[in-house]
This record gives C-alpha cells, structure tokens and sequence, in this order.
C-alpha cells in the first residue's frame, strides 16, 4: 500500500497542467503585443486538452488516494473538498472555448466585411 499520492507521477502531471503550463501560456499571451489567429486558437487549445487531463489525473488520483495510508489524501481527493479542485479545469477550459469562440467571432466579422465589398449589391438588397 502507498503512503501518499502526492509522490506520484500523476500529482506532478496534474501540477504542472493546472497551474505552471496554463499560467505560462497566461504570461505570454500578456506579454506579446502581437500574435496570430491561429496561435490565439493554438493556445486555446492546448488549455482545453488541458483541462480535459486535469479531470482525468483528478479522477485517477481520486481513484488511488482510497488506497493509500493517509487520511488526508483520500479527504482531499474523495471528498466534497475535490469538487473544488475541479473549478481549476473548469476555468481554464472556459477560457479555452472562449478564445476560440473570439477567433471565430473575428474571423467571420473580416469575412463578412470582404464579402460585403465584393457584393455591394447584394448588400443593398438585404437591407
């Protein structure tokens, strides 16, 4: 029997991809002052597969906290406690979807503009 699952490979996965990666990715999409669409939608999505790894190392650490010795870990990870711990993918996979959703929205408004000037016509029948 384990003593803790905060020794294992998965708590340090489930570190690094609910707080150090995402507040990387946060930091350098602040400090940049120019990007792309399409690393705009890259970075969106890495934050939600992210999101979907926390829930899955959140779940398997739950699953392996209830056969450790300490208390403490099978409190944190089985309890109504862990509910909480899933808020972090939560947001993070929102952020996600909203990111794609603005690099959607902008690139649909520069498509209607382009098509509004190379159909004016059809504008003016619309209205």
């Amino acid at each position: 029997m384990k003593e803790s699952v905060f020794f294992e490979m998965e708590f340090l996965l489930l570190i690094a991809s609910s707080v150090v990666i995402p507040v990387a990715i946060y930091l350098f999409l602040l400090k940049i002052r120019a990007i792309s669409r399409f690393s705009v939608l890259f970075f969106a999505l890495i934050l939600i597969l992210l999101s979907g790894a926390d829930v899955y190392l959140l779940q398997s650490l739950a699953q392996h906290a209830k056969t450790t010795l300490s208390a403490f870990d099978d409190r944190l990870f089985s309890s109504e406690l862990s509910m909480a711990l899933y808020l972090i993918p939560i947001v993070f996979g929102g952020i996600g979807v909203n990111l794609v959703s603005h690099v959607l929205v902008g690139h649909l408004n520069e498509a209607e503009r382009r098509f509004d000037s190379e159909h004016p016509s059809r504008k003016r029948d619309e209205d």
